[in-house]
């Protein structure tokens, strides 16, 4: 069944996505490598890989996806018969409790990529820089910094797209067309 998505879920797992992006692309820049290790990574690599999810407080911006996924299909069930509001309620409160676990098989699949991208010791050497007083600053800044960024670029678009609705209507009026 396709699940229509909404507007507010849409842009917050757009932001989620954006900034899990943002977080990866930052330690590509911090610890360059060749691309990925050739065999399997070792616990080691696995457990700071772990440790750089934890410090970083990754995770978070992954909780609201399981809560965000079952309110959509529960919205989605409603348009098709709202008398069910109440039932559907409550299966979307065991749901919730039910697929909140499932957030720890997502961390594990995270860990592991970091884990095949980065050699052992460059996870070492990033997790040593993310507990060193500028890397603390980093973490500090960050989240504010992406929501600073995201509404920038917002604002930004919005104006953009003023700018091209403009000329568009320059352009189609030079057509002969009134828009």
């Amino acid at each position: 069944m396709m699940i229509r998505s909404t507007g507010v879920f849409s842009m917050r797992v757009a932001t989620l996505y954006r900034l899990a992006c943002a977080s990866l692309a930052a330690l590509a820049l911090i610890a360059p490598t060749k691309f990925a290790q050739a065999q399997q990574p070792s616990p080691a690599a696995i457990t700071t890989a772990g440790e750089i999810l934890d410090i970083k407080n990754s995770m978070a911006m992954f909780d609201p996806l399981v809560p965000g996924v079952i309110e959509q299909s529960k919205t989605t069930l409603l348009q098709m018969n709202p008398n069910l509001f109440k039932d559907l309620n409550e299966v979307a409160g065991n749901l919730r409790k039910e697929y909140a676990p499932r957030l720890a098989s997502l961390k594990s699949d995270i860990v592991k990529l970091y884990a095949e991208r980065f050699t052992e010791q460059e996870l070492k050497d990033t997790l040593a820089f993310y507990k060193s007083p500028l890397g603390k600053k980093i973490l500090t800044e960050e989240v504010g910094f992406v929501d600073r960024t995201m509404s920038t670029a917002q604002d930004w678009a919005v104006k953009l797209n003023e700018e091209i609705l403009a000329r568009f209507r320059a352009e189609m009026k030079k057509k002969g067309h009134n828009l």
